[in-house]
């Protein structure tokens, strides 16, 4: 399991593999400068935190291990984070479902 740091004192818990695709989605959208809204499931409870590019973040991974980045998944994760609801983190497995559309 690795972290999300958001700031001194913010610290979320992600699956290692969820992490590495979120970095790719949130530091494609804040390379370019945009902000946006990132929303969870975490634990029965939802939440949600504003992404800027002024914010400080950092992704710590548990492993050393490169992992396998799923194009498809990047797409329909980028695709979200660019709606008007925000990145919002939907299974790997919803891709077959149809759910992330």
């Amino acid at each position: 399991m690795g972290c999300l740091h958001t700031g001194p004192q913010q610290v979320f818990i992600f699956d290692d593999r969820v992490l590495a695709h979120l970095r790719a989605v949130i530091f494609g959208k804040l390379s370019l400068q945009e902000s946006f809204v990132f929303t969870w499931n975490d634990s029965g409870a939802q939440r949600s935190i504003w992404m800027h590019p002024g914010m400080s973040v950092q992704f710590e991974f548990d492993s050393t291990e490169a992992h396998e980045i799923n194009r498809e998944w990047i797409e329909a994760l980028t695709a979200l984070a660019n709606s008007a609801g925000g990145l919002r983190l939907v299974p790997e497995s919803s891709l077959e479902a149809g759910a992330a559309s």
